[in-house]
């Protein structure tokens, strides 16, 4: 009988901190090796997408002519109408890719102080080239159609 009550839990020698922390030490590394294999697996798969298709029905051709200025924000560009044509400047800045606004002398970049003249020239601030103008086409449904990836020189008109 004195070897069960020997045997029991009562008599066993509790663990000691240093068991408790090299467990903790064990599981710890588990988990980290764990997370680091999830975002080593993950790596070969893109976060971004790139778009499938660059160009971009902007809307019935009509809308455009005649019109000075058309922003079109859900794609950040304008459309500009002179005597010789549309032409279409990208509103992506050139510095790091915010989004420019437009002002009594051009354009403005409101996050870091970039500012382009009315033809998209840098004229101060960070951007290293001006505004990227974007080629224009018409669809066979009568659709202005901009190519956000084609840039053009700052003279080409679509004549319409």
């Amino acid at each position: 009988m004195s070897s069960d009550l020997q045997r029991s839990p009562r008599f066993e020698t509790p663990p000691t901190r240093r068991d408790v922390l090299g467990l903790a030490s064990i599981w710890s590394a588990c988990v980290a090796l764990g997370v680091a294999i999830l975002g080593a697996l993950r790596l070969p798969m893109p976060s971004v997408f790139p778009e499938s298709n660059s160009r971009v029905k902007l809307g019935p051709l009509g809308q455009f002519v005649g019109v000075p200025v058309t922003a079109v924000p859900e794609h950040r560009l304008w459309v500009f109408a002179d005597q010789a044509g549309l032409y279409a400047i990208s509103a992506v800045c050139t510095h790091l890719g915010c989004i420019v606004a437009r002002s009594e002398e051009g354009f403005h970049c409101p996050c870091h102080g970039s500012r382009f003249d009315a033809q998209g020239n840098v004229i101060g601030g960070p951007a290293p080239k001006p505004l990227a103008y974007l080629q224009l086409t018409v669809s066979p449904d009568g659709q202005l159609v901009v190519d956000k990836e084609t840039e053009v020189s700052a003279e080409t008109r679509l004549q319409v």
